[in-house]
């Protein structure tokens, strides 16, 4: 239950920031949370291995559009977390238990954990989060696109 109640309040924490810095009312990034309950958490290196596995991974780009400009992971479905629902993630994920991973920006960016409690209110499963985002993997060096 007390698990369940920081999951809740969690996102209601990052729902409200995000209508509020949507609203241009707050100027600071937020931090996404260390774990999400029943998400696997994985690095840069994790995600290769994912890719390298599960050939049918979707990989969802929970970031604005002026932030995929700056570039994104190969394959990835843009898919912001402001319009993220039930609707919209079954046109991208066509089974509930299809192996999905999210990510954003990087730990200061709070997108992806939200897109992933909104997936994992819809029922969706066997999700993964790359919650080093964006920041991490263009860190590293490792290959992106950029339009």
């Amino acid at each position: 239950m007390k698990k369940l109640l920081q999951s809740v309040i969690t996102q209601l924490v990052f729902s409200s920031v995000l209508a509020l810095s949507s609203a241009g009312l707050v100027a600071e990034e937020i931090k996404s949370p260390e774990f999400i309950e029943g998400v696997e958490k994985i690095s840069a290196e994790g995600v290769f291995k994912l890719i390298g596995e599960m050939d049918n991974l979707i990989i969802v780009d929970s970031r604005i559009k002026g932030d995929r400009v700056k570039g994104y992971l190969e394959s990835s479905i843009s898919l912001p977390d402001t319009k993220t629902s039930c609707k919209t993630l079954a046109k991208v994920i066509p089974k509930k238990n299809h192996p999905s991973l999210f990510y954003c920006n990087g730990i200061k960016c709070g997108r992806s954990a939200v897109a992933i409690e909104i997936a994992k209110k819809c029922g969706y499963k066997n999700i993964y989060w790359f919650r080093g985002g964006f920041e991490m993997w263009e860190k590293k060096g490792f290959p992106f696109i950029k339009e």
